[in-house]
């Protein structure tokens, strides 16, 4: 008997569509969710990536389609598209998203880049739950995703539209739990501290991935292991699987703990006796 057989496959029979799921968290995600049973329809902008994806992978059961998250027909029709190839939709998992321009001082940010930043982390979310509840209403069952980040958690050095972006994902998230629990469907978030992916790299100019790691692991309060992006997906396997069946609401934080210290007392320990 092959090893693949003994696999508990948690999301067997389920439908899932992932936005921004061409590469980086969202790639890890959608390969685990079609690991474990799932029907993957992925939505991106990224069409190289998404069909060489859907070759790779040689499956009827993962697909692609074009989807910019900002543009309500697109997610429409994503959404229509998953219930038309797949015959419903099971789990919504709303993980597109952008950190924008780099500027961390108020004064140099640019306001295109704050209202590009909000369309797609928070509107392009809201786009994706709109759409989804319209099939799982009537379904009286189903789960939403969301990708939020530890910044919604701690403020860090990041990019003023990214860190309050995040936010609006978490409170979407807890808004959005409340009135369609009553219609049986979850709706969870998660926040995971930094992963080396090919959009953290772009974004802080960090070409060399073992550099990026070791900053990260740096400043780390769990010591001896390293965030992966696996550790992300399979977080969102299980608030996507039956095994999450009663929590809704929540913002899970895969952080190691991070969110839990104030960095600061480092550097003050280390000016007292450095």
């Amino acid at each position: 008997m092959g090893s693949e057989s003994l696999v508990t496959k948690r999301l067997d029979g389920k439908v899932a569509l992932i936005t921004g799921g061409a590469s980086g968290l969202g790639e890890c995600s959608a390969r685990l969710f079609l690991k474990h049973g799932a029907k993957v329809l992925i939505a991106d902008i990224q069409d190289k990536l998404g069909n060489s994806l859907c070759e790779e992978l040689g499956t009827e059961n993962f697909s692609y389609v074009h989807c910019d998250v900002t543009c309500e027909s697109d997610v429409e029709n994503a959404v229509n598209l998953a219930v038309s190839k797949y015959g419903k939709l099971d789990i919504m998992f709303n993980n597109a998203g952008l950190i924008g321009d780099g500027e961390v001082r108020v004064t140099d940010a640019s306001t295109d880049n704050f209202k590009r930043v909000f369309d797609i982390n928070v509107l392009g979310g809201f786009l994706g739950a709109k759409y989804a509840a319209k099939v799982m209403v009537p379904a009286k069952k189903g789960c939403i995703l969301f990708s939020s980040s530890i910044s919604s958690k701690i403020s860090i050095g990041l990019p003023h539209a990214y860190k309050a972006s995040k936010h609006g994902v978490v409170g979407l998230t807890k808004s959005l739990a409340v009135e369609l629990g009553e219609h049986g469907i979850r709706v969870n978030c998660i926040s995971p501290h930094a992963t080396v992916t090919p959009l953290f790299q772009t974004t802080l100019g960090l070409f060399d991935k073992k550099k990026g790691e070791e900053m990260i692991a740096a400043s780390a309060v769990l010591k001896g292991t390293a965030l992966e992006p696996e550790d992300f997906a399979h977080a969102a396997l299980y608030l996507a699987s039956d095994e999450a069946k009663f929590i809704s609401g929540v913002n899970v934080p895969v952080d190691g703990g991070y969110n839990l210290s104030n960095q600061s007392w480092k550097m003050g320990f280390a000016s007292l006796f450095g």
